[in-house]
């Protein structure tokens, strides 16, 4: 039986993981009897060689740039590429939403209003409204997001879905089975309560209000309802 691939990016703050885990074990928390779980860490073993054995590819967040380009992250966007030309399901993340958009020729690099972290409501266009996978969840919903860069300019062939307030760019298709959404639908209100108190300082720095972020943070269980309909959809497309 085919098994969901987690491409892992990073590693979140040594605090945060200490408490809460990883980026992986909140994705497996979220899919754990959705599917078989692979996780490959990209940053230190490269991506699979093969990119059609998988149910479906899921890339993780990470601390790490899209426009430092290392090699790991090129080397995972090239595989990205092959793997939605050979019309694998792909979800990107965060990171991986930024990936999936640079792998396809788009633009990644700093927000000007530096990071956006906390809970924000997130809106669906008409496209995302008749997407298969986002069509799903409510034309507004909350989730959890925080992030130094963003996808500046989609690639010419991606389909908007979705925006919020402060990102145009919230999340969008490529071609019919591939997804990149900024926002993070394995966080729930603890490990969002964590980033904003690590990341306080900064925060204030930019001149934010961090407690003002950690008193606005709540559930959002149509975000994360998303990991469970990718899978299900990733099965639905195997079993076809």
């Amino acid at each position: 039986m085919a098994s969901l691939l987690i491409l892992k990016t990073g590693s979140t703050y040594p605090t945060i993981r200490q408490t809460f885990g990883d980026f992986e074990d909140w994705f497996l928390r979220h899919l754990e009897g959705a599917a078989n779980l692979v996780v490959r860490d990209v940053t230190r073993e490269g991506p699979p060689d093969s990119v059609t054995d998988w149910l479906g590819v899921v890339v993780t967040g990470s601390p790490a740039m899209v426009t430092e380009r290392a090699a790991w992250s090129e080397q995972t966007a090239a595989w990205l590429r092959e793997a939605v030309g050979q019309g694998v399901p792909v979800l990107g993340v965060c990171y991986g939403h930024q990936l999936l958009a640079h792998a396809f020729g788009g633009r990644v690099g700093f927000r000007e209003q530096g990071r956006e972290s906390g809970t924000f409501q997130i809106g669906l266009n008409t496209d995302g409204e008749r997407d298969p996978l986002l069509g799903q969840l409510p034309a507004g919903f909350s989730a959890h997001l925080t992030h130094a860069q963003s996808v500046l300019e989609l690639p010419a062939e991606a389909t908007l879905l979705a925006r919020s307030d402060g990102e145009p760019h919230q999340a969008f298709r490529i071609g019919q089975h591939a997804w990149g959404v900024q926002f993070h639908p394995e966080f729930d209100e603890r490990i969002m309560k964590g980033y904003l108190e690590t990341q306080a300082s900064d925060l204030e720095g930019e001149g934010q209000d961090p407690v003002a972020l950690l008193a606005n943070v709540r559930q959002t269980p149509q975000a994360t309802s998303l990991l469970q309909r990718f899978a299900d959809y990733a099965r639905s497309r195997d079993s076809a």
